[in-house]
Formats: structure tokens, sequence, C-alpha cells
């Protein structure tokens, strides 16, 4: 599952709800909802920045001025979420018995599937 887009603002750990682009031509910064694409020449800011976002002397900034919400979960998200569970409620393969010529420290095994991992619970 993708994780979701963070603020572009260095160090800050927070979800971005809003996306900050700026047209040069006119010397105004525009912060508005979360553009639905990351695009290159824009910033995803979180909440707390997008509100308290300033613009250069001489420069207007045009803000959002309903509530910014988090973006809703993607289809590509909810798909790869049902895989995962899917993947974890497979029953696993019936263990083979240990060969006598190999020396086993953990008898558990941990499955791999892509991206995924599936951690076998402790006994």
């Amino acid at each position: 599952m993708r994780s979701p887009r963070r603020c572009s603002r260095n160090g800050c750990p927070r979800q971005a709800v809003a996306t900050l682009t700026y047209v040069y031509n006119e010397s105004t910064a525009v912060v508005g909802p979360l553009a639905a694409f990351a695009e290159p020449h824009t910033y995803d800011l979180c909440e707390p920045h997008a509100r308290s976002l300033t613009a250069p002397r001489g420069w207007d900034v045009v803000r959002h001025e309903g509530e910014f919400e988090p973006p809703p979960p993607t289809t590509d998200d909810l798909v790869a979420l049902a895989e995962a569970v899917r993947e974890a409620a497979r029953p696993a393969p019936a263990p083979r018995p240990p060969d006598p010529g190999q020396h086993h420290e953990n008898p558990h095994q941990t499955g791999r599937r892509g991206h995924l991992r599936v951690i076998p619970p402790n006994h």
C-alpha cells in the first residue's frame, strides 16, 4: 500500500492536505486542496503549514478558505490492502519434515510476496 503524501517542508512528518503552487508572472502563491497527483513544480503541505504560509514582499497569497481534508484512500490503496489480507488468510503449506542432514535454528519461516511480508505469530 502506498504511504500517504507527506508535507514538503523539511523535517515535517505530517500528512499533506494542501498543494502550494506559484504563479510567477502574477507574483502569486496559491494554496488549495491537495492535488490528485504530485507535480514537479508544486509543494504538498500539511494543514499548519498551509494555514501559516507567507509570501515574499510584493506577492499575494490566495488561500483555500474551506477545511483541508486528508485525501480518501485511492483504489490502488484499497486493492493493495485487499490483496494483503487475502495473502495473510491463505492457509500455510503443510510443513515438510526436517531433513536430518540439515540444522534448522528457526522452525518458523517468514513468507514474502512482493513488497509485503507475513510474519507468523510467536508460539
